[in-house]
């Protein structure tokens, strides 16, 4: 992910990811950083792939590794791409770091058929009390930056995101939670415990 793979340590909510997605899909990769995650969904699930960043670094290291890519602006929208020519739409750790989030979930559920969305929570424990005890910019493996370094612009919680797709007619048809370094299908108070997520959208 933006990445939770390759650049910051390999996760097994990739395994979630790859896990959904039905071989050879075609799968568009938003932020796709390095393409680790579609280099591994090209090669295990035969998908016809696509991914779109706009750092050149990333472009290069994807050519390198034989995928398709496009330098693309995500604030700029999804323009380029036509209605429901992808099956799967994957926005890795990027949706909090985009200007517009509502327009970009819009955009992305009218290019694919799903989107596959994971995000971190600023709402899991260990975040609230350093903000409580320390009074300071929370950090943690997943938000490691400082405030003025942060790519982050939108703060939300996991209970915030079910709100925002309950608003916009967006299904949660599967939802994954990040704790402790592993993926889990189930946990007791999510929105407290979980330090991020994976969920598969549709209409």
């Amino acid at each position: 992910m933006s990445r939770l793979i390759s650049e910051r340590g390999e996760h097994s909510d990739l395994a979630a990811m790859i896990d959904w997605i039905e071989p050879g899909s075609r799968v568009l990769d938003l932020g796709c950083g390095d393409g680790s995650l579609l280099q591994q969904l090209v090669q295990r699930k035969g998908v016809r792939g696509m991914g779109v960043d706009i750092d050149p670094d990333h472009l290069l290291a994807c050519a390198e590794k034989g995928l398709s890519v496009v330098q693309r602006d995500l604030n700029a929208g999804l323009k380029a791409f036509g209605d429901q020519s992808y099956d799967y739409v994957i926005v890795s750790q990027t949706i909090h770091q985009v200007r517009y989030p509502d327009r970009l979930v819009d955009e992305v559920l009218r290019v694919g058929r799903y989107a596959v969305v994971s995000f971190p929570n600023f709402g899991h424990w260990a975040l609230r009390l350093g903000l409580l005890v320390r009074g300071r910019t929370p950090k943690n493996s997943l938000l490691p930056y400082e405030w003025y370094q942060s790519p982050n612009i939108h703060f939300f919680t996991l209970d915030d995101f079910k709100d925002f797709c309950a608003a916009r007619q967006v299904r949660i048809l599967k939802a994954h939670y990040l704790w402790d370094g592993q993926v889990r299908e189930r946990l007791p108070f999510p929105n407290l415990l979980s330090q991020g997520s994976v969920v598969l959208l549709g209409r």
